[in-house]
């Protein structure tokens, strides 16, 4: 992986309904994050956080999407930083905020892709529209905008549209579908491993699959990996918590075999809400996971 790292806090909530979640990137920071990185020579910019305005979180009567003005301006904002990252030569980390600000992410990271492929490392879908999502939040769809679906100022962030496309997408750790997002992944056959595969075929096999199958056809890989995704044991500081996750070994040998491939240019860590959490436990998790996806190893 590129050794010069640039971290980008992102300390939005706008997506969802649950606060605190807004302090991920400053719980992920107490975690020492940088020292960890540098640890792994890495040579690290940190440059801060975007400024998110409050807002009242109310939707707006000529759509069902909530807060969907503030997302836009954030994501946008976000997508100008990435691309400025990519430029420089730097790995872009990106630290959430909920998982609405993968929409501005992966719209800044590409454009410098061909095809970009996008691991969704997630025990949601996010693949929601306003006529699919149970809730308007925006949380719950910024894998569907990037695919080019959705309300038209939130696929065109960056001024292009789709981003990626559905055959450079895996989906792991899948285990809370809605039927639009079932019914989607069917229509565009989304490569997704869900709780039952990662049972039946084990982590290592899961990962060597997906390496293989994205290798074939991607020239990047981004890696958005919400905290939810590992069991509530492991990981109890998220907003969405679903019972029977990955666990955290589970997860470290995932990041692991993706620091070995070397084919990951870009990552973020979203949804750690240290309001709900344990003595910063699930940072640290987070954290950690990072360590192994650049390259700690035991031995």
């Amino acid at each position: 992986m590129n050794k010069k790292m640039s971290i980008l806090g992102v300390p939005m909530d706008l997506g969802q309904m649950r606060r605190g979640v807004d302090m991920g990137p400053s719980a992920i920071r107490y975690a020492d994050v940088t020292k960890r990185m540098e640890k792994l020579f890495y040579e690290v910019e940190d440059l801060g956080d975007i400024t998110i305005k409050r807002n009242n979180g109310m939707i707006d009567d000529t759509h069902p999407l909530r807060n969907l003005q503030a997302i836009i301006e954030v994501n946008t904002i976000l997508s100008d930083l990435v691309d400025k990252v990519i430029k420089k030569g730097n790995f872009p980390l990106v630290l959430g905020g909920d998982h609405s600000i993968a929409i501005g992410t992966i719209a800044g990271i590409a454009k410098h892709y061909d095809n970009l492929g996008v691991i969704w490392y997630d025990a949601h879908g996010d693949l929601n529209t306003k006529e699919t999502s149970p809730s308007g939040n925006i949380h719950g769809m910024p894998l569907a905008v990037s695919l080019g679906l959705g309300h038209p100022h939130l696929t065109n962030i960056g001024s292009y549209s789709p981003k990626i496309k559905p055959e450079n997408v895996v989906i792991i750790g899948a285990r809370d579908l809605d039927q639009g997002e079932k019914a989607l992944i069917r229509e565009k056959n989304i490569k997704i491993y869900t709780m039952h595969e990662i049972d039946r075929l084990g982590m290592t096999k899961v990962i060597e699959e997906t390496v293989m199958y994205l290798k074939e056809r991607t020239d990047g890989i981004h890696l958005s990996l919400d905290l939810d995704s590992l069991d509530p044991h492991d990981a109890p500081g998220v907003g969405t918590p679903v019972l029977g996750g990955i666990s955290y070994r589970e997860s470290h040998l995932a990041m692991e075999m993706f620091a070995e491939s070397g084919l990951i240019t870009s990552a973020e860590f979203v949804e750690v809400n240290p309001i709900l959490d344990e003595r910063n436990k699930t940072a640290e998790v987070a954290v950690a996971l990072m360590g192994s996806l650049f390259g700690e190893k035991l031995i």
